[in-house]
């Protein structure tokens, strides 16, 4: 696959309502980092930074994601050594906090720090999303090399997609993505865009993430 080319009015888009979304959400962001200070009152297992960061990559090039924290730190330090994936860390509960059960990722609030990421390069506000380099190593190998083609998003078609449950299907919802960023003309792909934004925001309202 050819490289997908970061177009000048996605790049806008992005810091247009990465800014916005920052200075609309900083109450949330009040929110979570006070969730994550009144756990570590709670238990001395919760105690740690505020923000958590892990090497993902981004067409082609590896960054620091940002997070708000939701895993104990004892099990940060023993996969010290690894390359952590929060995702999977966060699958088991016993793993979490008491601020990542009940506040942050009900709500997906530990994603809020990612909008940083997204004014700074790094990602897209809406592509695939960015993952660690030997799960994105596992992919090529299978032959699919599009995370190193285009950037990654803070949401995207997967993330609205509620009823897909296959690794096939989110692979072809990311390639339809991709293929839109390739072929579709700049105001058709700002559309599709701003849609795919307004459906996250809904999925947000309505805290669909985990539940513990």
């Amino acid at each position: 696959m050819e490289d997908v080319p970061y177009r000048p009015v996605k790049r806008a888009l992005d810091t247009t309502v990465a800014l916005l979304l920052l200075a609309l959400l900083a109450p949330f962001f009040a929110l979570g980092a006070a969730a994550i200070g009144i756990g570590m009152l709670r238990s001395a297992a919760d105690r740690g930074p505020v923000l958590y960061r892990e090497t993902r990559i981004s067409s082609g090039r590896r960054f620091e994601l940002l997070k708000f924290r939701t895993l104990r730190t004892d099990v940060l330090v023993r996969a010290a050594g690894t390359e952590p994936h929060a995702r999977l860390l966060e699958a088991d509960v016993g793993n979490l906090t008491w601020a990542g059960r009940r506040v942050l990722k009900p709500w997906y609030l530990d994603e809020l720090p990612q909008l940083l990421n997204v004014l700074r390069g790094d990602m897209s506000l809406v592509g695939p999303r960015p993952w660690p380099p030997s799960m994105v190593g596992q992919q090529v190998a299978s032959g699919l090399d599009y995370r190193l083609r285009v950037v990654a998003g803070w949401t995207g078609p997967v993330q609205v997609h509620k009823g897909v449950t296959e690794p096939e299907g989110y692979t072809a919802l990311d390639l339809e993505y991709v293929e839109a960023c390739r072929t579709w003309s700049s105001a058709r792909l700002l559309r599709h865009d701003l849609a795919l934004l307004w459906r996250t925001a809904k999925v947000l309202t309505r805290g669909e993430g985990l539940r513990f």
